[in-house]
């Protein structure tokens, strides 16, 4: 068992759902360091806020880390086994973003070693995990099947709706699309 007050939470991708993730934490007491791909201003639900070339300063302090980040080249095995061994002992490593951003044989190596305390991952390389990995005998692990930002809430497919029909209307207008995705980078494009 751990609290999340007075933890420090390292969210890598201060995204949508990592900006999310982040409010929450932060008002049940947790420091939040907040990792995105580039600059910009810190929001006032981070302590501190860093671009992702600079996350591994952070691994030391970090007790959790939350990972929301999209499947790039630059994402590719960002959590690997160099990573493992700079994170703080007995830290929580949670994974929504996408399967390919853990080195899954470094994870199993950091789970059975006693390296971290416990990992929740909702997505997997591949997806779905094969039968005979052994992450699925790792006792302080949690699998979900790739749920987390599914249609299993009423509101989440209601928002997933209204937004759709919002781009519909802006295509029709010739006006900016909601959450459109830059191809060049995987990230969703800014104005």
């Amino acid at each position: 068992m751990t609290s999340i007050y007075g933890a420090t939470t390292l969210v890598l991708g201060l995204g949508d759902i990592g900006s999310e993730f982040a409010k929450r934490v932060k008002a049940l007491g947790s420091k939040v360091i907040g990792i995105r791909r580039t600059g910009g201003e810190k929001p006032n639900f981070v302590d501190v806020v860093d671009t992702t070339e600079n996350f591994h300063k952070y691994l030391p302090e970090a007790d959790i880390i939350a990972m929301s980040l999209p499947k790039t080249p630059a994402t590719y095995h960002i959590v690997n086994a160099e990573v493992f061994a700079q994170m703080k002992p007995g830290a929580i490593l949670l994974n929504v973003g996408r399967g390919t951003a853990i080195d899954q044989e470094a994870l199993y190596e950091a789970l059975t070693k006693g390296t971290l305390g416990g990992c929740g991952i909702d997505v997997t390389d591949p997806e779905p995990l094969p039968a005979d990995s052994p992450l699925w005998h790792c006792p302080n692990l949690l699998i979900t099947p790739h749920i987390s930002g599914g249609f299993h809430l009423v509101e989440t497919f209601e928002r997933i709706v209204r937004i759709c029909g919002d781009n519909l209307e802006a295509l029709a207008k010739g006006t900016p699309l909601k959450n459109e995705v830059d191809f060049t980078t995987g990230y969703r494009r800014r104005s």
